[in-house]
């Protein structure tokens, strides 16, 4: 590599300092955007990096949006993300972005300095064993001790982020490392290793598609392709299988098709999760069958299901985990969908027997769309005068484009997303599977980053807003531009609803003083507006997508809610009825 032509590998060896071998391998993985927020344990990585201009380094105002936003970056783009942080409370603010990295198996490097090796087990000023503090929650993490091995070890780590079941892996960098000058060659760019499904299973599976009556698919998980999607819908179509979505992957079929039929996760249609329950085959593609997925381990016993289940994930770990399947298929979605659609083509499917799955699936989307219309909570607050979360909905899903990226964090707010909206082409959902507030903000600012051209619409509750606020600061740097839709209802409402249910009227620790978040965006050179009655919904989100798009900043709508809408179909005083009734009883 030369400073001519900085992104060409050395295939000889060449002296450089640690710091910019580090720079000179992320330019040979082709990495073209770094997350992160600059500190002086690796300063020598920095000037490696003035000499790449064509690596892109979001700087970002706290270490855990940081890693949402690499966590976004790499569910949009497919590729590897790169987080850069600090020792010490660096690394610690950046867990919570990792920890969703790996729940969400997103592909991630975090790339983290340390105190030099002749201070090393001192306790010395922010040190950490990351090889301790990471290890339950990344792939792999080690500590690269001899500047030599930078490039080896860079290699190995983008390996195995993008390899099997994706993930984050950690490479901790100590100062003297960093500082010192080794003569080593670059690697060539690492390639991702997937499994590909057995011929023997896939004949077996074939078999049971011809004789089910009552198949489902349930798509989830990470590492599909936009081909696989499309694989997806082509089988879906060809067999009459109906396809539901696992909990935050809606946007993995196009939700507009009649063969969807509604988000397998937290507050699942109860006409749904009845389907799955008396399903005689289960396609389980890509999603973990963990607490969401499954309703709380509800729609299938532990550990033999009684429905016969295929299970397929490019994690081999993840298979039979909790449940003994009828097929444990390790297979990345792209491989799998190559050899369903080969299999599949081969069978032959009797016409009586396809118009009566077909009928199956006319019932499974009408019930869908049923269940997509406007619930109790909102009739009473449309009645009652108050601002209705549902009427906001409709009123987006008129006016943004079809391919508008949704973001959300955690909270009850994120259920009139998953609910109502509808999800279109894939990547057009970013949100955290591992139920961590605070994400959608950073998520929209990675997003509006990477994708100028389209629009992006997060829905934050007014305590997840604050968590990660600050990031607006960010977007105004990098000229993205998203609007906020701000659920404010004075509470963290999660947290109130379950008060509510075990411990009806008895409110402590949950309500929240917030400030005027209109002008809150306004104070960063954004735009806000605060919606107090329904008729002022539409022009709102209009106004704000209009300045997000034109001027290339975020854009603020907050909703002033009732606390009585606390959920969809309940308000908080039918839930404290229930609840003392329950308690009565």
């Amino acid at each position: 590599m030369n400073l001519d032509h900085p992104t060409e590998a050395f295939s000889t060896p060449q002296s450089r300092l640690g710091g910019h071998l580090v720079a000179d391998a992320l330019a040979v993985q082709g990495v073209d955007t770094i997350f992160g927020v600059p500190g002086e344990s690796y300063l020598p990585v920095l000037d490696g990096l003035y000499r790449h201009q064509d690596i892109r380094f979001v700087i970002c105002r706290q270490e855990g949006g940081a890693a949402f936003m690499a966590d976004a970056y790499a569910k949009l783009s497919g590729k590897a993300a790169v987080l850069m942080v600090t020792r010490g409370p660096g690394a610690t603010n950046a867990s919570i972005g990792i920890h969703t990295a790996h729940q969400d198996s997103s592909p991630m490097v975090v790339l983290v300095g340390q105190v030099g090796n002749d201070m090393t087990d001192r306790e010395a000023f922010q040190e950490i064993d990351y090889r301790r503090m990471f290890g339950p929650m990344v792939k792999w993490v080690a500590q690269v001790d001899q500047a030599h091995r930078i490039p080896e070890y860079f290699a190995h780590a983008f390996q195995l982020a993008m390899s099997g079941r994706k993930g984050p892996v950690v490479l901790a960098l100590p100062e003297d490392v960093l500082s010192a000058t080794a003569s080593v060659a670059d690697t060539g760019p690492s390639q991702a290793v997937q499994a590909y499904p057995q011929p023997d299973a896939m004949k077996s599976l074939g078999a049971a598609l011809r004789e089910a009556q009552r198949a489902i698919i349930i798509a989830g998980g990470s590492g599909w392709t936009h081909e696989a999607c499309q694989q997806l819908q082509y089988f879906s179509e060809r067999y009459a299988i109906p396809v539901a979505c696992a909990f935050r992957f809606q946007d993995l079929f196009d939700n507009h098709h009649p063969h969807y039929v509604g988000d397998v996760g937290i507050g699942i249609n109860p006409a749904l999760a009845a389907r799955i329950k008396g399903a005689d085959l289960v396609l389980a593609l890509g999603p973990r069958l963990g607490e969401m997925t499954t309703s709380g381990y509800t729609l299938f016993e532990v550990p033999i299901p009684r429905q016969a289940i295929a299970h397929v994930h490019p994690g081999n770990d993840e298979l039979g985990r909790v449940y003994q399947t009828r097929w444990m298929i390790n297979a990345s979605m792209p491989a799998f969908m190559d050899a369903l659609i080969k299999e599949s083509d081969a069978i032959s499917l009797a016409s009586n027997d396809f118009v009566q799955r077909k009928q199956l699936i006319d019932e499974a989307r009408a019930q869908y769309e049923r269940w997509q219309e406007q619930p109790p909570a909102s009739q009473q607050a449309v009645a009652s005068g108050s601002v209705d979360p549902w009427l906001m909905v409709q009123a987006l899903r008129a006016i943004a484009p079809a391919d508008t990226i949704l973001t959300n964090g955690a909270g009850n707010f994120a259920t009139w997303a998953h609910r109502f909206w509808r999800y279109g082409p894939m990547r057009s959902q970013l949100a955290p599977t591992s139920g961590a507030m605070g994400y959608g903000i950073p998520a929209a600012v990675a997003a509006a980053i990477c994708y100028p051209e389209r629009s992006v619409v997060c829905f934050a509750g007014d305590g997840d807003f604050l968590m990660t606020a600050q990031e607006f600061a960010t977007a105004i740097q990098y000229q993205a531009g998203f609007v906020v839709i701000v659920f404010n209802n004075s509470m963290y409402g999660t947290i109130r609803m379950h008060q509510e249910r075990d411990y009806p009227a008895r409110v402590y620790g949950t309500n929240l003083v917030n400030p005027d978040f209109a002008r809150y965006a306004e104070a960063f050179g954004g735009w806000g507006f605060v919606v107090t009655e329904n008729d002022q919904i539409g022009q709102a989100l209009e106004q704000a997508l209009a300045f997000a798009r034109s001027e290339k900043k975020p854009a603020v709508v907050e909703l002033r809610l009732s606390q009585q809408i606390i959920t969809p179909n309940l308000t908080i005083e039918q839930l404290r009825g229930k609840a003392v009734s329950s308690q009565k009883s």
